[in-house]
């Protein structure tokens, strides 16, 4: 799985880790990325989206599944 984000496309950024005595080595910053349910196109996936398009609403969650009990021909007492 790519650390992308499936939204805007956010990736992996490098550069340059630099200490006090200006030793320098490299470094990355990854995106803060989380799997939710979203809806696209109607249907409902998983997918990989960055902590500031939760945010921001630039993503569309489903609605939340509401359990029915099943009904009985038989009737109640």
């Amino acid at each position: 799985m790519a650390k992308q984000c499936a939204i805007c496309g956010k990736t992996t950024q490098t550069g340059r880790r630099v200490s006090h005595a200006h030793n320098v080595s490299s470094r990355t910053w990854q995106p803060n990325l989380q799997r939710v349910r979203v809806t696209i196109d109607g249907k409902t996936r998983r997918v990989t989206v960055c902590a500031r398009c939760l945010r921001t609403g630039k993503v569309k969650k489903p609605r939340a599944r509401t359990w029915k009990p099943a009904e009985t021909d038989a009737p109640q007492t």
